[in-house]
């Protein structure tokens, strides 16, 4: 049987800033400009798995599996929080919190937790309209 996607969105808020510790205010400020500050987005958070669909359910993974598994791992672990204060990866000097390391790590985490015949495609995290980040898999 041929290979099928199935694409979800999930949707949160959250607030981060882009900050290196070592890094002295005018460094990250010719860096990382007003991104310095604290700022909130309205995030939207793209996933798409891929697999050989059941053939008794005519589906790639069950669509109530993905939405808990996406609830936790993304939802839950990055909404209403300060993702450069609140996320462990993210905090005290660790990743910088933009939409490519949030693509990284959401990859991450939903992959492992995926059902065997099931993987991932895509991660795409978008801060607004007009910027996202994408993460495909590759190295």
């Amino acid at each position: 049987m041929p290979t099928a996607y199935l694409t979800r969105i999930v949707d949160f808020s959250a607030t981060h800033r882009y900050f290196h510790p070592a890094w002295s205010a005018e460094r990250n400020a010719v860096a990382f400009g007003a991104s310095t500050h604290e700022h909130q987005h309205a995030y939207r958070c793209v996933v798409t798995v891929r697999g050989t669909p059941d053939p008794e359910t005519g589906m790639v993974i069950d669509l109530a599996a993905l939405d808990r598994l996406l609830s936790e791992e993304v939802v839950a672990r990055f909404g209403r929080r300060r993702i450069h204060v609140d996320v462990p990866e993210f905090a005290d000097g660790g990743a910088m919190p933009t939409g490519e390391m949030l693509c990284l790590d959401i990859w991450r985490r939903v992959a492992a937790r995926l059902p065997a015949g099931c993987s991932l495609a895509r991660v795409r995290v978008q801060e607004d309209p007009t910027l996202y980040a994408e993460y495909r898999g590759e190295a």
